[in-house]
């Protein structure tokens, strides 16, 4: 409209100086010589012609003005520009927050910014190849060249040619996220420098009380009640008589599949969980501790992300250590419940005062507040395969150097069967910050949806378009596309990420 108007005040005053060129010429011509009336018309068109240009001018700023304005409209009503939540207000009980920090002020950088993860090298601890890492290969600025594994002196473009150009060995092309473990700890080999996204993680392990509550509010059952038995040690067997009937686990002989121990009942029907209220609740499968994670709201967290929180502060690879306590393993039974001195699975002298599991927040946390992140319990992450589910962090079966079992370090990671259940495996939760919630839009079908229509944010339908209604569908109205006049409805965006886990 706005155009329209404008290009008919151009005319109006076209035509305007036209009856005015005629007027004064008629009056002219019976007085003033023919050349100076020729001359007049000439510049009466110059003019004129100028004027026009003028207008074409204004029209072309009027044009990149409304341009502008509708720029600034989406910036103020587009739901894909909104503003990040602020990290700073939120805090869950608990939960601990691991995320980049502002070094002047101390507080939490947000989404707004790219860098404000955390970077580390990540891998087993027994590995020295973790001092050839540069410091530089840390900082956030520093461009990310180990974005894939094996990549810690390659660029992304280098690793990707040989992966795809290498030879292929007798045993065949590995699964994507496959690396090389170290036979001690079951960590990476080689180590390498990861980035993680901000996250808040339990300080502490599930225990029965809480999982308890889960239980009563939702009648949950888990895997070891419906399949009606589970692994135990067997020097925790309540009877002699259950070794000479029970099976045992032909990957490891020590573990007894005794018929009626669950959570409830951790070592068979005799036994109970009473005055271990406050111990890592055990003989849960990686289902039911995904699903007490959803019912708190939260997840299991990755195995990157749970290693993060254990290295704490020992992340770089001059200050890297074996332990949370440092590189003497000595001394474990003063930070961890491990396996004592004596013969597996029978002797244990219980230097740190627990032959099976210990009550959470029993021994000093880390250097960021995480309780029992070496021993106690295994816990379960997500990731991995149904018959491989990963598990990190040793238990109290395992000991500092692997003479018996794993080499419980930071590095530490094996894998188990989706649904196994056993008395040495619990987990802890994470929780994803707030982010803001981003839109795009997808063809609607009208004939399996319904019409499209224009819905508030009560999800009532109106007939009159409201505020904001030009965010609901998709409408092009530059005719140089295609003809596709299919309509399309605006869906929240999935927020989806490529990850080199396995």
């Amino acid at each position: 409209q706005n155009e329209a108007s404008l290009f008919q005040q151009t005319i109006t005053s076209q035509s305007y100086s036209a009856d005015l060129l005629a007027s004064s010429s008629s009056s002219l011509r019976h007085t003033l010589p023919i050349q100076f009336i020729m001359s007049q018309q000439k510049q009466q068109r110059i003019l004129s012609f100028l004027f026009l240009l003028v207008c074409c001018f204004l029209i072309l700023v009027v044009q990149g003005q409304n341009d502008n304005d509708d720029d600034d409209d989406e910036e103020e009503w587009g739901a894909n520009l909104e503003p990040h939540p602020d990290p700073n207000d939120e805090d869950y009980e608990g939960m601990i927050y691991m995320g980049r920090l502002d070094e002047t002020t101390g507080k939490r950088i947000g989404f707004e910014h790219d860098n404000n993860g955390l970077k580390y090298i990540f891998g087993t601890s027994f590995d020295e190849t973790h001092k050839d890492i540069e410091e530089k290969d840390l900082l956030h600025h520093h461009d990310d060249v180990h974005e894939f594994p094996g990549s810690n002196t390659k660029t992304r473009e280098q690793v990707l040619f040989e992966r795809r150009h290498k030879n292929v060995t007798k045993e065949g092309p590995k699964p994507f996220g496959h690396f090389e473990t170290h036979e001690l700890d079951g960590g990476m080999v080689p180590p390498e420098v990861v980035h993680v996204d901000p996250y808040f993680l339990d300080a502490s392990l599930v225990t029965n009380q809480q999982f308890g509550k889960f239980i009563r509010a939702t009648y949950y059952e888990t895997e070891a009640e419906k399949y009606g038995w589970s692994f135990v040690l067997v020097s925790f067997l309540t009877s002699s008589d259950q070794l000479e009937t029970a099976e045992l686990d032909p990957e490891a002989e020590h573990w007894v599949a005794v018929e009626g121990a669950y959570w409830r009942r951790p070592e068979g029907p005799s036994s109970t969980y009473k005055l271990r209220e406050h111990h890592p609740v055990v003989h849960v499968s990686h289902r039911d501790a995904a699903e007490y994670c959803l019912w708190k709201g939260k997840r299991l967290p990755g195995e990157r992300e749970w290693e993060a929180a254990a290295r704490a502060n020992r992340i770089g690879p001059t200050n890297r250590t074996l332990f949370s306590w440092g590189d003497d393993g000595s001394a474990f039974y003063q930070y961890a419940n491990l396996w004592g001195n004596g013969t597996f699975p029978y002797v244990n002298d219980a230097e740190d005062g627990w032959r099976g599991t210990s009550p959470v927040q029993t021994y000093p946390p880390n250097a960021y507040g995480f309780y029992d992140m070496i021993g106690n319990v295994w816990e379960w992450q997500r990731g991995g395969k149904h018959k491989d589910r990963i598990v990190r962090g040793g238990s109290y079966v395992d000991t500092p150097d692997g003479s018996y079992n794993h080499a419980a370090t930071l590095g530490s990671r094996a894998t188990l069967h989706g649904t196994t259940t056993t008395g040495n495996v619990g987990f802890r939760c994470a929780k994803a910050p707030k982010r803001r919630t981003e839109h795009h839009y997808v063809y609607h079908d009208e004939e399996v949806h319904g019409t499209l229509a224009v819905e508030d944010r009560f999800g009532k339908r109106d007939a009159v378009p409201q505020r904001g209604w030009e965010d609901r569908f998709g409408m092009d109205f530059d005719d140089d596309d295609d003809d596709d006049d299919r309509p399309k409805r605006k869906v929240v965006k999935p927020r989806t990420r490529i990850s080199t886990e396995l």
